[in-house]
């Protein structure tokens, strides 16, 4: 069975989807939007949409579910990276960093330290707006998953 590129694409950024439209369609390699709502894509055989149901964690419970062994999954949540990786997935942020077995705990620990920050009322702040050296480094970390991908099969 062909790997699958699988997006969390609520919070995916429109420059990153682009990025994704791309390659997908170049390497061809499917490519599913996972949303609550309604994403816009370009016609293609390799690209599709799945909308969910409203509901928190609904999308990234659903990308859990039918990701396999071997296929990519685009997504900011460390909670779903963590799940992904588990089930023998790659998990990629917007960023360009690549979350695996040995960074996702240590992520994860940060990730409820800075959300027990916030719910005792420290004001966090969001992350920075996207930049060019992460555009580049997410377009760097695909193209070698890309090149893995087709090698393998």
């Amino acid at each position: 069975m062909p790997s699958t590129i699988w997006v969390d694409a609520d919070a995916c950024p429109g420059v990153i989807r682009e990025t994704l439209f791309r390659a997908a369609n170049r390497a061809r390699i499917p490519l599913v939007l996972v949303a609550n709502q309604p994403v816009r894509h370009p016609p293609s055989t390799y690209i599709s949409s799945l909308q969910v149901a409203p509901g928190f964690d609904v999308a990234d419970n659903e990308i859990v579910k039918r990701c396999n062994n071997g296929d990519l999954i685009i997504t900011a949540d460390i909670p779903l990276a963590a799940e992904v990786i588990e089930k023998g997935a790659t998990a990629l942020n917007p960023r360009g960093e690549l979350y695996t077995g040995n960074n996702i705990r240590a992520r994860l620990n940060m990730r409820d330290f800075m959300e027990t920050m916030r719910s005792s009322g420290v004001v966090t702040g969001g992350p920075p707006p996207l930049s060019q050296t992460d555009r580049k480094n997410f377009a760097d970390q695909l193209d070698r998953w890309i090149t893995k991908h087709q090698s393998a099969n």
